[in-house]
């Protein structure tokens, strides 16, 4: 699986514009970064891992490749501001869309397209630009926390139904911390301390 919900991993080589660089799988699986698995094991899952969380962070490559990034055209143009509405966790959401199909179990493997911002609007990765959505296992730390909160929902946030559309504002905390990720030679596709900024659209159980 190629997405990117991020844990951080292989840097990007100019000549194979298909090696992943950032994922949005849980930075800490990654022993680069905020490790939240038990090192002793990462060695032997290691390819398994880095698989699984190729999901957010392959798709950057991409967005340099292609300067416009396809999910415009997916999301149907320009969208009315959205009001976000914080959680006490710090997390906010505000749903475009809700759904009409069955909310994610934890522990669920499912499927969601997504489009990941820094505050200043750049991009920094896409499922839609890649063609295909993002599979993952939702709260069980695969991805970074704000997914897991944003998705399953939490105190202050109503689950997500497949069918629904939500953007989200990760802090720091839920994110990828003081640490960023992406990081090489002192510069940082994600800078540390980074506010993210999410469109994330449920499609289902994978």
């Amino acid at each position: 699986m190629t997405s990117l919900p991020f844990s951080i991993g292989t840097s990007y080589n100019p000549t194979n514009h298909l090696t992943p660089t950032l994922r949005l799988f849980n930075p800490r699986i990654i022993k680069s970064s905020a490790v939240k698995l038990d090192e002793t094991k990462y060695s032997a899952t290691k390819s398994a891992l880095l698989s699984r969380r190729e999901a957010i962070g392959v798709g950057f490559c991409f967005s340099f490749l292609d300067p416009k990034p396809q999910f415009a055209a997916a999301e149907g143009g320009a969208s009315p501001p959205c009001e976000f509405t914080a959680a006490p966790s710090g997390l906010s959401y505000c749903d475009k869309v809700i759904g009409n199909g069955p909310e994610a179990v934890k522990g669920q493997l499912i499927k969601a397209h997504y489009v990941g911002k820094l505050e200043d609007g750049k991009v920094f990765d896409s499922s839609y630009n890649r063609g295909k959505p993002l599979a993952f296992r939702i709260g069980v730390g695969e991805v970074i926390k704000g997914w897991d909160e944003g998705i399953l929902g939490g105190e202050g946030i109503p689950p997500m139904l497949a069918g629904g559309k939500r953007k989200l504002r990760i802090p720091p905390a839920l994110g990828y911390g003081s640490r960023g990720a992406g990081c090489n030679g002192g510069s940082c596709i994600i800078p540390p301390g980074s506010v993210l900024l999410f469109d994330v659209e449920l499609i289902g159980k994978a």
